[in-house]
């Protein structure tokens, strides 16, 4: 059935349609794809909240983010975990009592590790005094993994968390039929060979058949794949806007590797490999050789394809998050403050994608913050498409005012601040791990850029997250 959205789109009248698309941007265009410097801010007023605790990032690694089926493809989850953890404490010099808990995202759980964090932690070393639980919330999963590290911290409950995520999708669990498993599981309590054997009599060959796992929702039987490429036709983004942005994701993603600018990068001796570097999912192409791809997931007529896709990524992260006080106590200079946040959720059939546009202006209002005001934006690039549509919708009075229940729109970040050193489309999208390459990308840039103020952003299944970093406010006229 034609979606809500694409619906009502095609049955606007002949002047809404004028006026909505008036008031988006139109980015077919090349040139508005090019990078541009970053504005230099001045420091502005102070996120820092009466009575609450400033909570700080003292830093945050990953291991490379790799194809799935390269490197990785016979290590586990906990060993990718593991060696995030470990560059971690070797970045940070951190000593490992002095870390109260450890959380970690992740998506699609191996069995024997459900509790990936415990298993990790173990493994780098932690005290098996240290709790340590595994959080899931599809990709924002370590987006929930930071924000509960910051409930702790707040609350008073803890003063250092070490917050992460992981994903190999190079192997993931491949399921026994249902009829099969019942079997298995009633043989095993078979205590006769007559109860065996009448049990037997009942199998059928295609019990054999295995369930596959599909990045597809459970509400919905959709892939998101299908979704992106929905959304894309309900907010008219071209296959050629899709191509352009995401040749533009590996571009700039290729400039900052080569320029050292992808500094949460640590070095992975993969056991019985090489030690992996740096990213390998970054390969700039040309938008001829794009536009011969076909479509990956709607055919003959989609417009999302493999080249305008994040792909299927393994990896790891982690992040350092401490109280203001207990990082400057221990000598630390920190990289950002964690400021306001917000978790928003929509209708997984029509909106699955648009998590980014429910949650920004939401974040910002938490902040007295104004779009000018960012100097940095980080959003997790699923497709062009979804980032191409959220950028339309969040620039569409219309939007607003009809599925947002608001005045006005809140507008689209430009894009001389947007994902300058690449996105998930070119640095990779391990599922549980994205949102804290995010944070430190943001912590990264505005450190760097001398700005003051950063949003983090993401959609996840219907859902959506969204981060204020900030720095250049800290007590005493110091600043992370």
């Amino acid at each position: 059935m034609t979606s809500i959205l694409t619906y009502t789109f095609k049955n606007l009248s002949a002047t809404s349609k004028w006026a909505l698309r008036s008031s988006v941007r139109h980015l077919s265009c090349s040139s508005q794809l090019q990078a541009a410097p970053a504005a230099q801010t001045k420091s502005k007023k102070t996120l820092a909240k009466p009575n609450l605790r400033n909570i700080v990032v003292v830093d945050g690694v990953r291991i490379p983010f790799l194809l799935s089926g390269t490197s990785y493809k016979d290590l586990m989850p906990h060993d990718l975990a593991r060696a995030a953890l470990s560059g971690l404490l070797h970045r940070t010099n951190v000593p490992k009592d002095v870390v109260d808990y450890i959380i970690f995202g992740t998506v699609i759980q191996e069995v024997k590790t459900s509790n990936v964090a415990r298993e990790a932690a173990l493994g780098a070393g932690f005290s098996d005094k240290t709790p340590a639980h595994t959080v899931t919330m599809a990709c924002i999963s370590s987006n929930q993994a930071m924000t509960t590290a910051v409930g702790l911290i707040a609350s008073g409950q803890c003063d250092v968390v070490v917050a992460g995520g992981v994903e190999l999708m190079s192997d993931v669990p491949i399921r026994h039929s249902r009829q099969m498993r019942k079997m298995m599981l009633d043989l095993n309590k078979a205590k006769t060979l007559g109860q065996r054997l009448s049990l037997l009599s009942k199998f059928r060959l295609n019990f054999l058949s295995p369930e596959l796992p599909a990045v597809a929702e459970f509400s919905t039987s959709e892939t998101m794949g299908h979704s992106a490429d929905r959304l894309a036709a309900a907010f008219a983004v071209s296959r050629l806007e899709q191509d352009e942005y995401a040749l533009r994701s590996h571009n700039l993603a290729k400039k900052a590797q080569e320029e050292g600018l992808l500094s949460d990068v640590v070095p992975f001796k993969v056991p019985g490999k090489d030690t992996v570097s740096k990213d390998n999912g970054i390969r700039p192409s040309s938008l001829e050789q794009m536009a011969k791809l076909k479509p990956a997931f709607i055919k003959p007529h989609g417009t999302v394809t493999a080249a305008n896709s994040s792909f299927l990524t393994d990896g790891a992260s982690a992040m350092l998050i401490m109280a203001e006080d207990k990082a400057l106590a221990m000598g630390y200079k920190p990289k950002a403050y964690l400021r306001d946040f917000i978790y928003v959720s929509q209708d997984p059939k029509d909106q699955l994608l648009l998590g980014p546009t429910y949650a920004t202006p939401k974040v910002l209002e938490k902040a007295g913050l104004t779009m000018s005001d960012i100097d940095a934006f980080e959003f997790h690039e699923a497709f062009s498409g979804q980032i191409l549509a959220n950028f339309k919708a969040m620039d569409s009075d219309w939007f607003a005012q009809n599925y947002m229940g608001r005045k006005t729109k809140v507008g689209s970040p430009p894009l001389e601040k947007f994902n300058m050193w690449g996105g998930s489309l070119s640095l990779g999208h391990p599922f549980g791990a994205t949102g804290c390459r995010l944070v430190m990308a943001a912590a990264n840039r505005l450190r760097k850029d001398g700005g003051q103020y950063a949003l983090v952003a993401a959609c996840a299944a219907g859902g959506g997250h969204a981060f204020n970093l900030s720095t250049h406010e800290a007590k005493g006229g110091g600043s992370p």
